[in-house]
């Protein structure tokens, strides 16, 4: 609906009220004064911005103590419906700009058990952070109810020019790996559920291109690595309870020890004092 219209159908509102209180009454002058001051609302110059032009119907009928207060809701929800209208149109020109600004991001990771590459969320928050609050947008993360078990649903509420647009995400969280074993602990796939989502929805919002294949497959592979020390402490203990250090790795599905994300070095510990636990 065009704008006239908008303003038309003020007036026509206000003009009817007016006829249903004035039926009876006989008071033309007041009949005349009345409908001319509806009229020029219908026919005042339009603005630039329509709600603005709503505004000023809204304005105008405001300041007149007879108007029907339900008319005025009713103009009052057409602005609003125009604000809407408008902030969804300003999103979409900002995700526009966005995704004419950025460029394939090149994969900075790699996944040995699925032998692919894949662009971690710190490189893609890298490149894409700075391009995206230019824009105006804003992202919030959160997570929801997943539709079946075992299962996290990740959301992301992405903001811009007053309006809002959620994207979701359901990844798997039974801690299995690629062979379906088990590989990790419940809360650990939990988190990586998280990760690994967080990163896809990055990606998918602004429709990012990866320079190599990005899947990975398992998300426990993302993330930095463990640190000298902690390599360390996992070789003195694998030394001290006879630990195959090569089948070791292949277990936590890693080519070295020094490949062991840091988010599993609780877990690569916990593993390695099992085997104490059965050679005693």
């Amino acid at each position: 609906m065009t704008l006239p219209q908008y303003i038309q159908d003020g007036a026509d509102l206000l003009e009817q009220r007016h006829n249903e209180r004035t039926s009876g009454m006989g008071t033309e002058l007041a009949e005349k004064q009345e409908v001319m001051r509806v009229h020029e609302a219908a026919q005042a110059p339009v603005p630039a911005d329509p709600a603005i032009g709503l505004m000023d119907v809204i304005s105008r009928a405001a300041s007149d103590p007879n108007v029907d207060v339900e008319k005025m809701r009713a103009l009052l929800d057409m602005r609003r419906d125009l604000e809407r209208d408008d902030n969804a149109k300003r999103f979409n020109e900002a995700m526009s700009a966005v995704q004419k600004a950025v460029r394939p991001i090149a994969a900075d990771a790699a996944n040995p058990q699925t032998r692919s590459k894949y662009a971690s969320y710190p490189a893609l928050d890298k490149v894409l952070r700075p391009i995206y609050t230019q824009h105006g947008f804003a992202l919030s993360f959160d997570t929801g109810d997943a539709p079946q078990e075992s299962y996290v649903r990740v959301v992301c509420h992405v903001s811009c020019e007053g309006h809002t647009r959620t994207y979701h995400v359901d990844m798997p969280a039974d801690g299995k790996g690629a062979k379906g074993g088990d590989v990790m602990t419940k809360t650990h796939a939990v988190g990586s559920a998280m990760s690994y989502g967080m990163r896809y929805l990055l990606k998918m919002i602004f429709n990012v291109a990866v320079g190599e294949d990005d899947d990975d497959g398992n998300a426990a592979g993302a993330g930095p690595k463990v640190t000298d020390e902690q390599r360390a402490k996992l070789r003195e203990l694998a030394d001290e309870v006879g630990a195959d250090v090569e089948k070791f790795c292949k277990y936590m599905r890693v080519e070295s020890l020094a490949d062991i994300p840091a988010a599993q070095f609780q877990r690569a510990l916990d593993a390695l004092e099992a085997k104490r636990g059965k050679a005693q």
